[in-house]
């Protein structure tokens, strides 16, 4: 499983090393794409598969939302060999959209790793240490 958060420091030609915690899980040919919230997303390629079947639904054509999705996500995409240390290059393009500069926080999300800028991590930490404590204390509410 995909759980926990963790510091990586990126080197100029922007080869950061993966946890190996999730390495193991994400194989030896993980995929890097741009992912919402200016984050980019680091899968297996099994997870990859599936999220391809869920973005296209096996459907020959697609509204423009869905067009749109697969531009943004699959468009963006990348596939990555870790190196013997497990570190990966971030190509410059994923790179830039996500803002990363010396340092990126690799978020476990169960299924994928998420890949965020310290700085963007920060923040986006903070809002959620205020929004979700209001969305936990509903649910244990509704539990009883």
């Amino acid at each position: 499983m995909l759980i926990g958060s963790y510091l990586g420091n990126l080197s100029d030609a922007r080869r950061v090393a993966v946890p190996k915690k999730f390495l193991k899980e994400l194989g030896t040919s993980p995929i890097v794409a741009k992912w919402y919230e200016d984050c980019l997303i680091l899968v297996s390629s099994a997870f990859w598969q599936r999220l391809l079947e869920r973005l296209t639904g096996g459907r020959k054509t697609a509204g423009i939302g869905v067009r749109d999705i697969e531009r943004f996500i699959l468009g963006s995409a990348f596939e990555t060999e870790p190196d013997e240390q497990g570190r990966i290059v971030i190509p410059e393009i994923l790179s830039d959209y996500a803002a990363l500069g010396k340092e990126a926080v690799f978020v476990g999300l169960v299924d994928r790793v998420e890949i965020w800028s310290k700085a963007a991590w920060d923040k986006k930490s903070a809002e959620l240490a205020k929004s979700t404590k209001e969305y936990i204390e509903n649910l244990s509410r509704n539990e009883k």
